[in-house]
């Protein structure tokens, strides 16, 4: 059971404290001036937050306050300091001890908990945050790995494709669009960054359509593997600085086959396989390569693709500016006939939280 640790020199007057604070967990008091209290006391693994009502002016009470702070480890929840005698000196001594914020004590019953509520909204974002961060460094680890293979002639496992889209989809489940995109946003080789901004779109997408878990597995995997066949572009192609010319494009465009071709024969499902090839395919028989209409696109392609558009608009390229969420959907919708439109309606939501990428730039 969470709880709320009160670290006091008056246990009577903490007391009173806790009761104000039933609501946000169960506050447990501490005596800092019993000593056998204070070192025997087993301290709560979940304690949410921390509130000192000690005394600052006097150096035993510091003294066994800073002891108890230690036991909580580096790691320790928010810690707010109540301030008996609000003066310059004991605010410079509750930010040495690490307050996260002081109040005076006087206005305690009124914004305790406020403030505590507050802090733990900020520590449950920087958590997402971290969580966030690790799972796509993880998976853009899965993808050098994938890509490795793909430039030396060799195809991934699926168990490879599968843990990377693993991590894509676990942190979706935790975090929203937008905290996904401002992580991958800051990636620096383009390529995976797009990989990754797609397979999130995908996994967002997914679950924006209630799909079911496997298939929102599979098709995030589709999304992560989907442009395989560009480890195999020579990189002053896929690094070109600026546009490429037509013979460029030509090359280019090779590559939704090329990584057909180095899956074909591994145990990717025809799914995948779809996904792979004919992404870059349009309804009105206008894309690349196998010039497919609409009756020969699979839906889980049609998904992808429209994940893939609104990834290339929103990325940061060098020779434009990333598109805001709302103008890369404004594209989208112009393209009716060539990508479904119906998909695009239904991804209007994620596009909006997608928000704008000016900040990464």
């Amino acid at each position: 059971m969470s709880s709320i640790l009160i670290l006091t020199d008056t246990p009577s007057r903490a007391r009173r404290l806790a009761r104000s604070l039933n609501s946000m967990g169960a506050p447990m008091v501490v005596d800092l001036l019993d000593p056998e209290h204070a070192s025997n006391v087993a301290i709560p693994q979940a304690v949410t937050a921390i509130v000192s009502d000690v005394s600052l002016s006097h150096s035993e009470q510091v003294a066994a306050l800073r002891q108890q702070l230690d036991r909580l480890g580096p790691r320790r929840p928010p810690f707010v300091c109540l301030l008996h005698n609000d003066t310059p000196r004991s605010r410079a001594q509750a930010h040495a001890l690490g307050a996260d914020r002081t109040i005076d004590s006087s206005q305690a019953a009124r914004l305790l908990a406020e403030t505590l509520d507050h802090l733990g909204e900020l520590q449950r974002d920087a958590e997402t945050i971290a969580a966030t961060t690790a799972s796509a460094m993880a998976a853009d680890d899965a993808l050098t790995r994938i890509f490795d293979l793909g430039r030396s002639g060799q195809a991934p496992g699926l168990h490879q494709v599968v843990s990377g889209a693993d991590l894509v989809v676990d942190a979706l489940q935790k975090a929203d669009i937008r905290g996904w995109l401002d992580v991958v946003w800051h990636f620096d080789d383009a390529t995976h960054q797009h990989c990754l901004l797609v397979a999130g779109l995908a996994a967002g997408f997914a679950q924006q359509l209630g799909l079911s878990e496997p298939d929102c597995r599979q098709l995030t995997q589709a999304a992560l593997l989907h442009d395989l066949g560009k480890s195999r572009i020579p990189l002053a192609i896929l690094n070109k600085p600026s546009r490429l010319d037509a013979n460029e494009i030509a090359v280019m465009r090779t590559h939704p086959v090329i990584g057909h071709e180095m899956l074909r024969n591994g145990d990717f499902s025809d799914t995948m396989l779809a996904v792979v090839r004919s992404h870059h395919e349009a309804l009105d028989g206008s894309g690349y390569p196998d010039n497919l209409r609409a009756d020969r696109i699979p839906d889980i392609v049609r998904l992808v693709t429209v994940c893939d558009v609104f990834g290339a608009l929103i990325e940061r390229r060098p020779y434009r500016r990333p598109l805001a969420g709302n103008e890369a959907y404004e594209i989208l919708r112009s393209m009716d006939g060539k990508i479904d439109i119906d998909l695009v309606r239904a991804f209007q939501p994620l596009a909006e939280a997608a928000g704008t990428v000016a900040d990464a730039a």
